[in-house]
């Protein structure tokens, strides 16, 4: 498998890309808008940047170069230090992948470590 961060135009379309082949036989599956995904990770369109959020995304690839997941993670700085046990407290979302165990935990790890690298617990 291939993790690959998401930091150009190439990959911005492939993040895209991923839910609709994951889901491209469920008829009940409603895409979201590109552009809104994409206000998200815009730091001139999205606040919480300017207030010292931080962000990253990535998509999996499997070893013969097929899309096969994606994620992202987050640091809200109004939310980051708000759990009352003194927890640091980050995030992860746009969470898609096939089902397979393997992929999604090196989903999940990758941003647990990244999360981590920034002292969210």
């Amino acid at each position: 498998m291939e993790l690959i961060e998401v930091i150009d135009k190439k990959t911005i379309k492939m993040f895209h890309k991923v839910p609709f082949v994951i889901y491209k036989n469920d008829k009940n599956w409603i895409p979201h808008l590109k552009q809104d995904i994409d206000k998200i990770f815009d730091p001139r369109k999205n606040k919480l940047f300017q207030l010292g959020g931080e962000a990253i995304r990535w998509i999996l690839k499997d070893d013969n170069g097929n899309l096969i997941g994606r994620v992202a993670a987050f640091i809200n700085p109004k939310t980051v230090d708000s759990d009352p046990s003194g927890y640091r407290i980050g995030g992860l979302g746009f969470f898609e992948c096939i089902d397979d165990q393997k992929a999604a935990n090196l989903l999940f790890d990758t941003c647990r470590n990244w999360l981590s690298e920034r002292g969210i617990e």
